[in-house]
């Protein structure tokens, strides 16, 4: 039993006896910072050293967190304060609290649209980009945040040249290209994959570098003029060593994770000949070959990059026929600017990507055997390369009546039309038995006059021309005979144009024979009217 008995009270020794004080008044909270604090905070940021600066950065860092994501334009955009200056010097602080701050803050500035064109491009670009580089090249506990804000930026396809050729020099000296600069973003990249391990314990600070390191370079691989000096570093070894060292499957990467990133990279980079020969020299088919039968997101990303390096029709799966219908379903969902669920939607993948992965996939198939490429030849897919072409031209033709609701590429309908020229023996396999066709006469006359048109467009590059004229010559051969898939091709090219009101008689032959009577052509000189009547005196 516990009692609880009163304690005698202490009698006060009177010469330790207190007398009586006043509370000392709490502290007031601190209030939350405003925009207009903003002027001070910067001044003590760039003439403070040590715990002011750091608690002046925490203080910016507040003004743009989750809970106040509508300062983040105003604070970079409004051309009232200029918090990318400060904000960098803290980069180079050792006090790492400032420094974390920082990288904090700078990620969530990075965010907005608006902000990334200031960021990367604007008169802060220099210190933004050299200041988290720096983080990056000291091995610092930031570096994966210094990855991540300079992924967020190079989502702005402006940037992502510009952010590439950071290559910092002594004030005077000559500019150094990347390549050749041991301090630029190229080669600190490229140092910080090198000496990571070979499988970096996940969600030590090591792998989160590596793993946004990636994520940066998926997005700066977009660039032909990137993957060229990609091409010539140890990154492409290394983003396929790190699917080859993986231990998960495919089905279990999540999106932006190493491996997917990863990935993404080789996709990116194979898509380019200035970079994919070092890919092959790695032995990147034969590390994603395997993921082609996963399916899904994956598989479609291994399918594109296993067609991009030239990988044998025999590697794709089930006679390429997965192969087919993942990559044509995905230049649907761009052209119509949709998504699917399963599939990445339209604006993951640019046009030219998906078109030149169906090309090459016809390609590796009429290598191997012309009839092979009747899996990627189907009525749907056919129309759909069509319809790339002709869109192109009409929106080349300033008297075309009629739009599209995506204009493609110059590199997208060049695409198109090498996979319509792999696919002819299937396009213009005849039916059975063999007869007679009007339809495809007129099938015929107007693919094949369209391709001309598409030929004598400005700036149509020299292969693209041969081509086209090439395909067409061997489709106004083929006039006459029933032609099944070029048929069937053709009315869904024509009901597609019909939906988006485009001229119907745009693609018609205009080649007529020339009438004549006792006087002379008729319908050839300026001076015979409608009628056939003549003002003109033949002599």
């Amino acid at each position: 039993m516990v009692s609880f008995r009163k304690k005698k009270e202490k009698k006060e020794d009177p010469k330790t006896e207190k007398k009586d004080e006043k509370p000392a008044p709490k502290a007031a909270p601190a209030k939350p910072p405003q925009l207009d604090d903003i002027p001070e905070l910067i001044e003590i940021m760039l003439n403070e050293k040590g715990e002011k600066s750091a608690a002046a950065t925490k203080r910016i860092y507040e003004l743009c967190d989750v809970g106040h994501k509508q300062n983040r334009v105003p604070m970079v955009c409004s051309g009232k304060y200029d918090v990318l200056t400060p904000l960098a010097q803290c980069l180079t602080q050792e006090s790492g609290d400032g420094r974390h701050l920082a990288c904090l803050a700078l990620n969530n500035l990075s965010i907005p649209t608006e902000n990334k064109r200031v960021m990367a491009l604007g008169p802060a670009s220099k210190d933004v980009i050299g200041g988290l580089c720096k983080v990056i090249a000291e091995d610092k506990q930031e570096s994966y945040l210094c990855c991540i804000c300079l992924m967020n930026l190079s989502f702005l396809e402006a940037s992502i040249t510009s952010i590439l050729e950071h290559s910092p020099i002594s004030d005077g000296a000559s500019p150094i290209p990347p390549l050749e600069n041991p301090n630029s973003l190229l080669r600190v990249l490229e140092k910080l994959l090198t000496n990571s391990p070979a499988v970096p314990r996940t969600g030590s600070g090591k792998s989160e570098g590596v793993r946004w390191a990636c994520g940066l370079i998926k997005n700066l691989a977009k660039s032909e003029k990137n993957a060229a000096l990609f091409g010539k570093t140890e990154i492409p070894k290394c983003v396929v060593e790190n699917i080859r060292a993986t231990t998960a499957p495919p089905s279990r990467w999540t999106s932006n994770s190493l491996e997917d990133f990863s990935l993404f990279v080789i996709l990116n980079l194979a898509q380019w000949p200035v970079s994919k020969e070092a890919l092959m020299k790695a032995g990147a088919i034969d590390v994603i070959k395997p993921i082609m039968a996963e399916g899904d997101l994956q598989g479609l990303k291994a399918t594109m990059a296993c067609a991009f390096l030239e990988a044998p029709w025999a590697a794709f799966p089930d006679g390429g026929t997965p192969a087919a219908k993942s990559v044509s379903e995905l230049m649907t969902n761009i052209v119509e600017k949709k998504g699917k669920d399963g599939q990445y939607a339209y604006g993951v993948f640019k046009l030219y990507t998906a078109t030149k992965a169906y090309r090459d996939l016809a390609i590796s198939a009429a290598k191997s055997d012309g009839s092979e490429t009747k899996n990627l030849a189907v009525p749907s897919a056919v129309a759909l390369n069509l319809q790339i072409v002709s869109d192109l031209v009409l929106a080349a033709l300033d008297d075309a009546e009629g739009g599209t609701k995506y204009v493609p590429d110059a590199m997208s309908a060049e695409y198109a039309v090498g996979a319509i020229e792999a696919m002819l023996p299937s396009i213009l396999q005849p039916g059975e038995p063999p007869r007679k066709s009007v339809q495809s006469e007129k099938a015929c006359g107007e693919i094949a006059q369209m391709l001309v048109a598409y030929s004598d467009l400005a700036g149509t590059s020299s292969t693209a021309k041969a081509s086209a004229r090439n395909t067409s010559e061997k489709i106004k051969t083929a006039s006459g005979t029933g032609r099944p898939v070029l048929e069937i091709s053709h009315d869904l090219w024509t009901q597609y144009r019909k939906r988006e009101g485009q001229p119907l008689d745009q693609f018609i032959s205009q080649e007529r024979g020339i009438e004549v009577d006792e006087s002379g052509p008729l319908d050839f000189l300026p001076c015979v009217s409608s009628n056939s009547s003549s003002s003109c005196v033949i002599a």
